[in-house]
């Protein structure tokens, strides 16, 4: 009589945490080496961000947030390309399996999946002795030649971003225990806002249609809007005037400015906002707008492209450039 080789602890480890997500055909139920994705007459759009411990997450934040986060700062980035989500890869750094974690990170993940349209599709489970690491590699469809560019932006073109800037940046200082924890001490209901913004994202998907109809230009403002937006000026080699007074801001971020407790630097530096930033042509904005509308997703005008070398400006009340010591976050 055959006998079966018993299943290895990695393949029991994804088994029961991960098969139940592999939903799309084209998975083969996690029982393959690699998954199918069709195009089905689109363009694959493919995008791939990865999210440290200490670094993008910090040790004791709970595992779905974790999961939720290493999912939709991917889904952020098909959002800004116009792009539907079609599904992703996971690979799982862990120093040691912890059930009762992963069963948390499954759960968390699991729902995003779903609630997003992206189904896993397959994925590597690795040890680590250095700090647990989720990287995840997100697939997206894009009629053929629409994807958004962060090239493309005009002078005259009219500079847009969603919901609120400096939030997340202000969550990550709240759990840090620095300045803005100590201004917000009697405050539990915006402590408890700021650091969900900055431990669970909100992607603009819903916006992705409106994005590819009527941006020139986009991306999403992961390392500070003050950097990001200086690196679509450069690659469409134009320049921006930002009117800071018009930075769409929670009302904790408001109070936090008007105590001193936070700056301007700290909100469009800071990074973890994933909002949309796009340019979108004058004749453009009114539809932009009232698409906008029709999806629930907050857009502001913040400024202006102007002509220039690849720079951005933001400006005070009185139209004087605010000098930046940094413009974003950077790894290195």
């Amino acid at each position: 009589m055959a006998s079966e080789w018993p299943a290895s602890g990695e393949d029991s480890l994804i088994a029961r945490h991960f098969k139940p997500l592999a939903t799309d055909p084209g998975a083969f139920a996690l029982d393959d080496d690699a998954a199918v994705l069709k195009a089905e007459g689109h363009d694959i759009v493919v995008t791939t961000d990865a999210i440290v411990e200490g670094v993008h997450f910090l040790p004791d934040d709970p595992p779905d947030t974790v999961a939720r986060k290493a999912l939709r700062v991917n889904l952020s980035d098909l959002a800004a390309k116009g792009a539907v989500p079609a599904g992703f890869v996971l690979t799982l750094a862990l120093r040691a399996v912890d059930e009762s974690w992963l069963q948390a990170f499954a759960r968390g993940l699991g729902q995003d999946a779903k609630l997003y349209g992206c189904p896993l599709l397959g994925g590597d489970t690795v040890s680590t002795p250095g700090p647990l690491m989720v990287s995840v590699t997100a697939f997206g469809r894009v009629a053929e030649g629409r994807m958004v560019h962060r090239r493309g932006a005009s002078p005259g073109d009219r500079i847009f971003v969603t919901g609120m800037i400096g939030d997340a940046a202000l969550g990550l200082d709240i759990l840090k225990g620095g300045p803005v924890a100590a201004a917000l001490a009697g405050d539990a209901a915006a402590g408890s806002m700021l650091v969900a913004r900055y431990r669970v994202p909100e992607p603009r998907n819903a916006l992705a249609s409106a994005v590819c109809d009527f941006a020139s230009a986009a991306m999403d403002v992961s390392d500070g809007l003050a950097g990001d937006l200086t690196k679509l000026c450069m690659a469409s080699g134009v320049s921006a005037e930002v009117v800071a007074a018009r930075l769409p801001k929670s009302a904790a971020a408001t109070h936090l400015l008007a105590r001193g407790a936070a700056s301007v630097e700290a909100l469009i530096s800071g990074g973890d906002d994933y909002e949309i930033l796009c340019t979108v042509p004058e004749d453009r904005c009114a539809a932009f707008v009232v698409a906008a509308e029709k999806t629930g997703v907050a857009v502001s005008v913040i400024g202006t492209i102007v002509a220039g070398p690849g720079t951005a400006r933001f400006l005070d009340a009185q139209g004087r450039e605010i000098a930046l010591e940094r413009r974003s976050y950077s790894h290195f």
